[in-house]
């Protein structure tokens, strides 16, 4: 008997050190994203991809969202972006969102949840329309601030279950 408990605690923590190891990996995505972003405005696939797939690991554990939700969630991030790049693409020359920034809403969904990405949407257009009235700049990078709302809709969703 004392075996099995033995067993199944050392197993439990091997899981909470799993799941501790790909948290730090995704904010280590999540900070090369934005920087990367900041500087050259370019969101590279090799730090999105697997905060993608981490994300689609965590999903069973989270309490604010399921697969179904977000499945919907990342096709509605995904074709939102498309359709925010083909309408302004269509009344001007220059696109306001990149394919980057279009994964990047997709990868949000899968994380948050169809009430989170709304959430998390919104708040970060807030933040990027402020920073950019500030700066008074044409292009705004959009990925820390869609980070910085994500936690912060996260954080809702948490508290409040939506």
């Amino acid at each position: 008997m004392y075996h099995i408990y033995e067993s199944r605690s050392k197993e439990k923590i091997l899981v909470l050190l799993i799941k501790i190891t790909l948290l730090l990996v995704s904010f280590f995505c999540i900070y090369k994203i934005s920087i990367t972003d900041f500087k050259r405005r370019i969101i590279p696939d090799i730090y999105l991809y697997p905060l993608t797939l981490i994300g689609l690991l965590f999903i069973q554990y989270s309490l604010i969202t399921d697969y179904y939700q977000s499945s919907i969630a990342s096709i509605i991030g995904y074709g939102l972006g498309i359709l925010i790049g083909f309408i302004f693409k269509k009344n001007s020359e220059d696109t306001p969102i990149g394919m980057g920034d279009i994964k990047l809403l997709a990868c949000g969904g899968i994380w948050l949840g169809i009430n989170g990405l709304a959430i998390a949407i919104v708040i970060s257009s807030m933040f990027a329309i402020i920073w950019g009235i500030i700066k008074k700049q044409k292009y705004i990078p959009y990925a820390p601030f869609f980070f910085s709302g994500s936690i912060i809709s996260y954080l809702i969703s948490y508290l409040f279950l939506l």
